[in-house]
């Protein structure tokens, strides 16, 4: 993903700092284009569009379709977990490295949930034609297994994965420059979605 510091200046103002990961060098550029140009869509229309169509792209433009459909579904659920409800065609893109078209390193990866008075939707692209009250079946049984066609083995792999880092999320939303009010919530939302996401636990 592209790496990103906050950095305090001489004159105490913290400042976001990015190392892109479309640039080479000062000038040097690397080709990538976002899912909304592929798919004919501009800023005003990036919503328009679904979860189901994000794989079709990658099945066209990608070298390894498969490998990036993972990585797909890794990003999918973490957004779902974390309360990123502006994931557009704009935050997905296509990126060229050694002759072969792959998935960009993720961006734009926010909490947009404990900014917004009183959500409504869960996701910015519909799954199974929902953007709310998405449960484990729309997520890993419909998007997983029917539409990424992922294999158990695979879709387990990244589950874990996911069930690992959840243990550290309160030492790291702890450690951040959230109000403890904001904390708090980014928390609640953590316990709430991963109970959706694996229930039982």
């Amino acid at each position: 993903m592209s790496v990103l510091f906050l950095v305090r200046g001489s004159d105490g103002q913290l400042t976001y700092v990015i190392k892109r990961f479309d640039r080479k060098g000062r000038k040097g550029k690397v080709a990538k284009e976002d899912f909304a140009q592929l798919s004919g869509m501009s800023r005003e229309t990036k919503y328009n569009s679904s979860m189901e169509k994000v794989v079709k792209i990658i099945d066209e433009y990608c070298t390894f379709p498969m490998i990036e459909k993972s990585k797909l579904f890794l990003r999918v659920l973490f957004t779902f977990l974390t309360g990123n409800e502006d994931t557009h065609l704009k935050n997905f893109s296509v990126i060229s490295l050694q002759s072969k078209v792959v998935l960009s390193p993720a961006y734009d990866l926010l909490n947009t949930t404990i900014a917004i008075p009183n959500p409504i939707e869960e996701m910015a692209l519909p799954i199974n034609s929902k953007k709310r009250k998405l449960t484990k079946e729309d997520l890993v049984d419909y998007y997983g297994k029917k539409c990424l066609q992922l294999n158990d083995k695979t879709i387990q792999s990244i589950l874990r994965r996911l069930m690992v880092a959840t243990r550290s999320w309160d030492t790291i939303i702890g450690s951040c420059f959230l109000s403890s009010d904001k904390q708090y919530e980014y928390m609640e939302l953590l316990k709430f979605r991963t109970k959706r996401l694996f229930p039982g636990i």
